[in-house]
């Protein structure tokens, strides 16, 4: 039975399967089925229902029942106040997780399973109420409470540099020339690559990727009088970063989108299977997408997708800055777990999230709700950015200087310009040079029909041409 990731009501949702019986694999016909778009893949599918697949909420309710209890009638409580309060708010959360994972509604993925999308959903409510709490707090004892989390944070953070020397080929170094280059080749440039490269699986889009791209390292440019650690060299922003690391990684992204808009998305039970070779390779393809659709962004197409891609690129670039001044305000090191968790976290929510969005832009109806996950990753990018503001302004409030502040000016005046007259006296005038036209038209037939009229005139007893002469019987004169 042939089945998309979209369906209409009462069809079954994406990712689980089908009736026993009721599926086949068939051979995909010549034209996209209604309800599908032609943007996104064809998907076969033998409906096997297995345990993997099925739901497990009362094993999950029986399993944390027995859990809970074990906890209170055969272990006995500590008196350590510190050490319970920890342990209540984790276990806590961890309920609340396992309610999310069998509870929740589904999401627009399904591999490698519904539930893994549906624990990050609730990871990312998790984390928004975490950093609601941090937001209410005082600047000290927001610091001071990561030590709950690490006794080792809370400690303000040591003065570096960043910038230094910027001399490619150091001539006064004989023994080693490029040791500023070998300087900069650390950990995060792979980061750079990796994560540019699962950008590029979100967005979908190569004109999108560069723009963000070059755009961040403009930001960097333009911060760097407030945050020391944006203070590069110049082949470091725009060799290092832009073109090697960056431009690689949206290189290969964009590959593997070509690869996956090509596959095939044909699924059969693994014990259906009938070679060792064909098992592995189905465990190996249940950690790619159940099937595909191909993001066509289009937002000089109107003027709602327009402002949509604009807000898209301005989270990207909001969520790519609150971590760096997260890291500044909150005292975290930039190699601390929290750091990278947060990264990981980003990576999880972030292509739901644009897929939610795409869904949302591309759907005709009028008013459709945008998705949950979009939501909350919305949602968490301004919390995150209310704490940066409220934890230290004086940094915030540190002027751009003066030829930065002329260079966006003149940016940000060149795309109000150009969104004006594309949208808006662009159609103005083509819809009054389409007017014009077509009443130009309308004189020009009337005009005709009229000349027409005037050269044949056509009495009660006389015949108007050969035609009406032949009408009447008479021979037609050649």
């Amino acid at each position: 039975m042939r089945r998309g990731e979209r369906r209409g009501a009462g069809a079954p949702r994406p990712g689980s399967p089908v009736p026993a019986g009721k599926a086949a694999l068939e051979e995909p016909p010549d034209s996209p089925p209604a309800g599908r778009r032609s943007t996104e893949s064809e998907v076969y599918d033998d409906g096997t229902n297995t345990f993997f697949w099925r739901a497990h909420t009362l094993t999950v309710l029986f399993i944390l029942t027995c859990v809970l209890g074990y906890v209170t009638l055969l272990e006995e409580t500590p008196q350590d106040t510190a050490y319970n309060t920890k342990r209540g708010i984790v276990a806590s959360i961890l309920v609340f997780l396992c309610f999310g994972v069998t509870q929740a509604k589904d999401g627009p993925f399904s591999r490698p399973h519904p539930a893994y999308w549906r624990f990050w959903l609730c990871v990312s409510v998790v984390y928004e109420l975490f950093l609601i709490f941090i937001l209410f707090q005082t600047v000290q004892d927001g610091r001071q409470f990561l030590k709950y989390v690490d006794p080792r944070l809370g400690v303000p953070l040591p003065e570096r540099d960043y910038g230094g020397n910027c001399l490619i080929y150091d001539a006064d170094n004989e023994t080693d020339p490029f040791h500023n280059v070998w300087d900069k080749l650390d950990g995060f440039v792979p980061a750079h690559f990796f994560g540019w490269y699962l950008k590029t699986l979100m967005i979908r889009d190569w004109w999108t990727c560069t723009i963000v791209s070059v755009m961040f390292e403009f930001l960097e440019y333009s911060l760097e009088h407030q945050l020391p650690n944006f203070s590069e060299c110049w082949w470091d922003h725009w060799i290092m970063d832009v073109l090697i690391c960056n431009g690689l990684g949206i290189y290969c992204g964009m590959k593997t989108l070509k690869w996956l808009s090509l596959k095939t998305y044909k699924w059969q039970g693994l014990w259906n299977i009938p070679t060792y070779k064909g098992k592995m390779k189905r465990i190996a393809f249940q950690f790619t997408p159940y099937s595909w659709v191909r993001f066509e962004w289009k937002p000089a197409s109107s003027l709602r997708r327009w402002l949509a891609v604009c807000g898209i690129i301005l989270v990207f670039l909001l969520a790519e800055l609150n971590t760096f001044y997260l890291k500044f305000v909150l005292w975290l090191p930039p190699e601390h777990s929290l750091v990278l968790l947060r990264l990981v976290f980003f990576v999880n929510v972030g292509g739901v999230a644009m897929r939610e969005i795409y869904d949302f832009m591309d759907d005709p109806k009028p008013h459709k709700k945008l998705g949950q996950q979009a939501w909350l990753v919305a949602a968490i990018t301004a919390t995150e950015l209310l704490i940066v503001v409220k934890y230290d302004p004086q940094t915030l409030t540190l002027s751009l200087p003066f030829y930065i502040a002329q260079c966006w000016t003149l940016g940000s005046v060149l795309v109000l310009t150009w969104t004006v007259w594309r949208f808006f006296l662009r159609d103005i005038t083509l819809r009054y040079k389409e007017t014009r036209r077509q009443k130009q038209q309308s004189s020009s037939d009337q005009g005709n029909t009229v000349g027409h009229v005037d050269r044949h005139p056509s009495g009660p007893d006389s015949p108007s041409g050969p035609l009406e002469a032949e009408r009447e019987g008479a021979p037609a004169l050649n």
